[in-house]
């Protein structure tokens, strides 16, 4: 299977059909990570138990559902490997945005920013950007250092006693550690899959030195 390992492309557009749509980094920088637990083999394997049947090519948004339901696999097949693989996707999406969305110009000036300017300024930017991710939930910067979406479509109908959302709260942390401080901390402390929840809710902090 070698839909190209993963492609990816520097300028994704709307997809041409109809449907709540969300970025394709969402399947592409999770396909290396089950690759490297189970081979081609099992990344074929998860594609079809989530009903994705063509890799996507990376030059377009792509209907959310297909992304949910292969996070939702791994969390069913890899139970305790998840978080781990969730997470190590997350950053590859981090450094995907660092490598072709945000231009090295504005990475030099938050790095020079005192933390809480620059977590201001790149929240408001992942705040414009937000439907990369959110697909069709709502996202919301409460501060720059607080994150919530609202009815996250990659948990959408699954049930937890903890927090799932691996993936997003790795691309916050990645994100924040890179341009506002080496030592930031993302934590999802509400999950929508979680009883009584319709919120995922992810705070951003400085560990101490």
């Amino acid at each position: 299977m070698d839909p190209s390992k993963w492609r990816t492309s520097e300028d994704a557009r709307p997809a041409v059909q109809h449907g709540a749509l969300i970025g394709p980094n969402a399947i592409l920088q999770l396909l290396p990570q089950i690759e490297r637990i189970g081979g081609e083999a099992r990344v074929a394997q998860m594609l079809a138990e989530a009903g994705v049947f063509e890799v996507p090519d990376g030059t377009q948004m792509i209907p959310e559902g297909d992304a949910a339901r292969l996070h939702q696999v791994l969390r069913r097949d890899e139970p305790d490997m998840a978080p781990e693989l969730a997470a190590e996707a997350g950053k590859a999406t981090a450094e995907y945005i660092l490598a072709h969305r945000i231009p090295q110009p504005v990475q030099w000036l938050l790095k020079a920013l005192p933390a809480q300017l620059a977590a201001r300024s790149l929240s408001k930017a992942i705040t414009k950007h937000a439907w990369t991710f959110a697909g069709s939930g709502a996202f919301v910067a409460k501060g720059p250092w607080r994150f919530e979406i609202a009815h996250n479509p990659i948990v959408q109908g699954e049930h937890s006693d903890v927090p799932l959302c691996h993936w997003h709260a790795a691309v916050f942390e990645h994100l924040y550690r890179t341009l506002v401080h080496s030592r930031v901390t993302c934590r999802e402390v509400a999950c929508c899959a979680m009883p009584q929840h319709d919120v995922c809710t992810f705070e951003l902090t400085i560990d101490p030195a």
